[in-house]
C-alpha cells in the first residue's frame, strides 16, 4: 500500500509539473520555439518549480514530425534514475503521437554510453539520466511510429 501511494503521488507530481510546463510554454511560446536554447522561466505565475529552474526545450523536425526534447532537473518526488529527466513530446500535423515506442540514448562527456527505454507520462514519454557533471551530453532517440516506420532525431545538453 505504501508503494501504491508512493507511486501516485510521483504521478501527480510529474502531473503538476508537466501542467505547470505547458502552461508556461503557452505565455510565451512564440519567444521560446524560436530560441531552442536553454532559457529560465521567468513568469510571474508562482509555479514553484518551473520558475526555480532553468529549462531546456528544444523542438526539431523528423521525418514530418516535430519532436520537443525537454530537459529538466530531477524533484525529490520526480527522481526516475538520475539527477535529471529526459522527456520527448512527438507530434504530426498538431496531434501527439500517443503510440510510440522510444528508446532513448545518452552519451556523456566521458563518452560513457547509456540507454533507456521512455516511458509513458501523458503525452509525454520520459526517464531519469544523471546529466549533472559538467560537459556535453549527447541526447539521443529512436522511435518507431504505429505505421512501423523508425524514426531519429538528437541534441545536444546543454547546448
Amino acid at each position: 500500500m505504501k508503494l501504491l501511494s508512493t507511486t501516485l503521488l510521483a504521478c501527480l507530481s510529474f502531473a503538476t509539473l508537466l501542467s505547470h510546463a505547458a502552461d508556461n510554454h503557452g505565455h510565451d511560446s512564440h519567444a521560446q520555439h524560436n530560441s531552442n536554447k536553454h532559457m529560465t522561466n521567468d513568469n510571474a505565475h508562482g509555479h514553484m518549480a518551473m520558475d526555480q529552474q532553468a529549462m531546456y526545450l528544444v523542438e526539431k523536425e523528423v521525418d514530418g514530425y516535430k519532436v520537443s526534447f525537454h530537459v529538466m532537473e530531477a524533484t525529490a518526488a520526480m527522481h526516475h534514475g538520475g539527477s535529471h529527466n529526459l522527456m520527448i513530446k512527438i507530434e504530426k500535423g498538431g496531434e501527439v503521437i500517443k503510440d510510440a515506442k522510444i528508446n532513448s540514448k545518452v552519451v556523456h562527456p566521458n563518452a560513457h554510453k547509456e540507454t533507456k527505454t521512455l516511458m509513458k507520462m501523458g503525452d509525454w514519454y520520459m526517464n531519469g539520466y544523471d546529466l549533472s557533471h559538467s560537459g556535453q551530453h549527447q541526447l539521443m532517440i529512436l522511435f518507431k511510429t504505429a505505421d512501423g516506420k523508425k524514426h531519429q532525431a538528437g541534441v545536444h545538453y546543454p547546448e
